[in-house]
């Protein structure tokens, strides 16, 4: 990408974030509700403490406390519909294509230009009123009048050459070179000998006449194009999501509009606005911790500056992500399912659940500061996620690099150590709590997860270093998995109750309660019917095994050949009633996908004369024995629990926002 390239981007992203700062000033006054809602409370007591005495003087008060209490619900209706409307304009603004965002903003400079101008020429006539001939008083006295005028003649020059450039305006030559002097007309003026002082006072606002009737006619003229642009954005848009859904329509609006480093820029500005004022506001030298808790207290008080806030940790936790990878030597790193976008989602669905922007500055602090404990455990999460894997393929692949191996042991480590570091920490400063009981339950589950994840690659790794075939090899990754399995669902159904008892007890919301009802039916039901389902596959499997011949082994010499399903030798075997040799556990695999044979195709178990005299051609599709190819993959994934990175990434994430 070239430096040009760059440049136009982070123009296009600054172009975005001043509708983003007036949404965010409109948000802080509550949509103009905030000082209407002190006046209404102020009536209302007043007119339940009239008594029963002085009725006339009562009945007259309580008319003039009923007329004042309509007027401020007028103003505050007035209020509130200014200020939406000011939002959603903004919002339009914020949307725009880029190059009718650069004709918003080179109409609003221009109407800034006259403005500006205009204070200035009063701030220069009230400088000279005393001096009413400028040009003798600049001859007599160069050292004193002429150091304040000549800057302000240079700067409404500027202005104006700058007006002429950028104005929307009719462009007619003389007006082009009028404008200019427009702009200097009342330094013009009072330069002059003898010229009334009332005209010299008024001029300033005849020299803004010009600029502002080409404004107005650049406004009016521009009126309708913004209507067509409106509803050619609507076209586009419905026609997208026809063509391609909606959620594409919003991925691709999201891509065009950059909004991450919109929401970063906004809140860096906004960081750093706040940091000056605080400066500014104080003599005494601020305390680090102090200026630090003050400004993440000012970085999401508003909805706005959640999600400023939110982007700067989803940008965090992504580059702490990559530094795993990159310290794990792993490639295989998507961004769509990146633990910046996961954190994001889980950051700002915790703030909107627990009411941060609502809460008083401490309450605020402490309840964000709850709020990354509990991200810092979904990272630990992920990073499991990441390095689980990479375990698994490191032992099954007989890998000889041994830099990969302590590398991703090292990181093991690191998610052994880190909850218990944590949880020590949290324990000695805080009193037990539900929210401290989801802490640790996050905790402990990825102190599970990772010895889960160890024990599975010993036992791989002692697999690839033996020289026969280990048959209970799968039993005992079974019963791994499975206790690591109903740990998780334990604490599924711990965090449960939990959070009904933050829900019921101490804080409701329809966002709580609707993450439960979430948490309820993926965390919980879908896991427990999954698990369920697998158990008694397997179940199934091993009876109809058990209930199958054991080879000897003079059957096994004179067999003398491999499992045809995974192609070891054969120590032990099972006889099936077709006269095949098969391990047993290998038999018990290919039994989760069918209860036919993998050579003949006949069936294993309880076979039905009928049907086992038809070829495969003649049964029917249903009936029909499953290609090889689709066979050995279904078997490869059958004995398995779902370990993928989606499913875990999805349970933390339904996990995660119940719990405060």
């Amino acid at each position: 990408m070239s430096v040009r390239t760059k440049l136009l981007g982070l123009i296009d992203v600054l172009m975005r974030v001043p509708p983003l700062f007036v949404i965010d000033e409109i948000l802080k006054i509550q949509l103009g509700l905030a000082s209407s809602s002190s006046s209404m409370s102020t009536i209302v007591e007043n007119v339940d403490n009239f008594t029963a005495e002085n009725r006339t003087e009562d009945m007259q008060s309580l008319v003039d406390e009923e007329i004042e209490f309509y007027k401020v619900i007028s103003i505050t209706t007035i209020k509130f519909f200014m200020c939406l409307l000011g939002c959603i304009v903004a919002a339009c603004i914020f949307m725009l294509w880029t190059r009718h965002l650069v004709i918003v903003y080179k109409y609003i400079l221009s109407v800034g230009l006259i403005f500006l101008s205009y204070w200035s020429n009063v701030s220069a006539i009230n400088l000279i009123r005393e001096n009413p001939n400028l040009l003798e008083n600049i001859l007599l006295d160069p050292g004193g009048l002429a150091f304040a005028i000549i800057p302000h003649t240079m700067a409404q020059y500027m202005m104006g050459a700058v007006f002429a450039y950028i104005h929307s305006g009719p462009r007619y030559d003389l007006i082009q070179k009028v404008l200019p002097f427009s702009f200097l007309m009342p330094l013009i003026l009072a330069s002059l000998p003898f010229m009334p002082t009332a005209l010299i006072k008024h001029s300033p606002a005849f020299a803004a006449i010009l600029p502002l009737v080409l404004s107005k006619i650049a406004l009016w003229s521009s009126s309708f194009d913004v209507i067509k642009t409106i509803f050619n954005g609507y076209q586009h848009a419905k026609n997208f999501a026809t063509s391609f859904g909606l959620s594409a329509l919003v991925e691709n609006e999201w891509q065009r509009l950059n909004v991450p480093c919109v929401l970063r820029a906004f809140w860096i500005i906004r960081l750093c606005e706040e940091l000056v004022t605080l400066v500014m506001s104080t003599e005494a030298p601020l305390a680090f911790m102090a200026t630090v808790q003050s400004l993440l207290v000012s970085g999401c008080e508003t909805v706005t500056a959640v999600l400023g806030m939110t982007s700067i940790v989803s940008l965090i936790c992504h580059y702490v992500g990559k530094l795993f990878q990159l310290f794990l030597l792993s490639e295989d790193y998507d961004e769509d399912k990146s633990i910046g976008t996961v954190s994001a989602i889980l950051f700002y669905i915790l703030a909107l659940q627990t009411g941060l922007t609502s809460l008083s500055p401490d309450k605020r602090f402490i309840r964000l500061c709850r709020n990354l404990c509990l991200l810092v455990t979904a990272l630990l999460h992920f990073l499991h996620n990441i390095v689980a894997p990479l375990l698994m393929s490191l032992s099954a692949a007989r890998n000889p690099s041994r830099k990969r191996h302590v590398r991703a042991l090292a990181v093991c480590m690191f998610l052994l150590v880190a909850p218990v570091f944590l949880l020590t920490i949290l324990w000695s400063r805080h009193t037990p709590s539900t929210w401290l009981l989801a802490v640790t339950a996050f905790s402990v589950e990825v102190i599970v997860k990772v010895l889960v994840s160890l024990a599975t690659y010993t036992l791989f790794l002692l697999d690839a270093r033996r020289q026969t075939f280990w048959e209970k090899l799968d039993d005992y990754v079974y019963y791994i998995r499975a206790f690591g399995n109903s740990v998780e669902f334990c604490f599924g159904i711990f965090l449960f109750f939990n959070g009904a008892w933050i829900l019921l007890f101490e804080s409701g919301g329809a966002i709580r309660a609707l993450m439960m009802c979430i948490h309820a039916y993926f965390n919980i039901w879908c896991e427990a019917r999954a698990g369920w389902a697998v158990f008694m596959k397997r179940r199934t499997a091993v009876h109809k095994i058990s209930s199958l011949p054991e080879a000897t082994t003079e059957q096994l010499l004179a067999f003398e050949d491999v499992c045809a399903i995974c192609y070891q030798e054969m120590t032990s075997a099972k006889i099936t009633r077709c006269k095949h040799y098969f391990h047993g556990v290998c038999l018990r695999k290919w039994l989760y996908v069918q209860d036919r044979c993998p050579l003949c195709h006949e069936i294993i178990m309880n076979p039905d004369p009928k049907q086992s005299e038809k070829c495969p051609e003649e049964q029917p599709a249903e009936e029909r024995p499953a290609p090889i190819a689709d066979q050995s993959a279904s078997t490869s994934t059958a004995d398995r629990p779902n370990t993928s990175a989606e499913a875990t990434i999805e349970r933390t994430l339904n996990s995660s926002v119940n719990h405060l």
